[in-house]
């Protein structure tokens, strides 16, 4: 898909939209997709989400659920669960799904932020806590070593709390996936993103559909005892049989968990949303899923990869 380049913001019958050189010489407009009306953050308000609120106010604390403005933050805050990004806000990848700022972070790293992490986690008083990043591959072991250090700052100030570590793919580095495994966390993630004839349209060339089930399956190989973990986005354009296929090919990466969500357009630039699946066509595929066999699928518009991760805490040491 070719990079659209905004020129001039206008509104038309209450929509705002693009004018975007797409081809040469085209006015084409490419609106932003009204939303539908399912999709609505559910206000909880609960004791807990306050209290989190407040010490991360106060602590002037760092969470990828405040910073993202996730949908879904009160929900997973009342359970005790929040996400952190490492390895800072600069992705080497430039997948077309993807809000976060690209280019080249130099091979800077803040070798606080796993003390930092730790830190905000403690204060924070989490029971299950989401490591995530962006793509560093200016750094050899692709960012694996930082991600081991934070792990381990984490066990030694809050032993109890659970870690999921939703990784890069490491271009495919079988060391660097060695490396966070052997650093103590629970869960091991890496998202498909999307069905295999789409792949190439929607994430970075560096990135791949194969790639990234080699990564889920030699981790579960690694390490049996490890809970393997990924994510597919729908609205891309996909169809149910390419959805069918990925979640037969998932499983037979050794996969456990899988979570379906909602895609949606960050901006103009990016992907624009094909589909709007309702909640009872996520049930219908959440039920597929089952049938397949995942020991856990969470499924639905607002869904994303790390929403209420701690429901999977049952599956840990079992």
């Amino acid at each position: 898909m070719e990079n659209l380049i905004p020129t001039k913001t206008i509104k038309e019958n209450g929509i705002v939209a693009i004018k975007n050189g797409i081809k040469p010489n085209s006015n084409k407009l490419i609106p932003i997709e009204r939303k539908p009306t399912w999709l609505r953050i559910k206000s909880l308000n609960s004791p807990k989400y306050r209290e989190l609120k407040t010490i991360v106010s106060e602590k002037k604390l760092h969470t990828v659920c405040e910073e993202a403005m996730c949908p879904n933050i009160q929900e997973c805050w009342s359970h005790g669960t929040a996400t952190f990004m490492l390895l800072g806000s600069v992705c080497t990848r430039a997948c077309k799904f993807c809000a976060v700022d690209t280019g080249n972070p130099k091979g800077l790293l803040d070798k606080e932020e796993p003390l930092k992490v730790a830190n905000s986690i403690s204060h924070m008083d989490l029971k299950y806590a989401v490591l995530t990043s962006v793509n560093r591959d200016d750094l050899s072991d692709g960012g694996a070593n930082h991600f081991s250090e934070t792990v381990k700052a984490i066990k030694e100030k809050s032993p109890k709390v659970m870690i999921e570590a939703l990784v890069p793919d490491f271009l495919g580095n079988k060391k660097s996936i060695e490396i966070i495994i052997d650093s103590n966390l629970e869960v091991f993630a890496q998202n498909l993103e999307t069905v295999e004839r789409l792949t190439k349209k929607v994430r970075d060339p560096r990135a791949g559909y194969d790639q990234t089930l080699d990564v889920l399956s030699y981790a579960k190989e690694y390490s049996s005892k490890i809970i393997t973990k990924t994510s597919l986005m729908l609205g891309l354009g996909e169809n149910e049989n390419e959805i069918l296929t990925s979640f037969y090919d998932i499983k037979s990466a050794g996969v456990d968990v899988l979570t379906l969500g909602q895609y949606m357009r960050p901006t103009v630039n990016h992907l624009p949303v094909e589909k709007w699946y309702s909640p009872d066509e996520f049930n219908y595929f959440k039920d597929l899923a089952n049938k397949v066999g995942f020991l856990e699928v969470a499924a639905g518009p607002m869904v994303r990869s790390s929403y209420r991760a701690d429901k999977i805490a049952h599956l840990i040491g079992s």
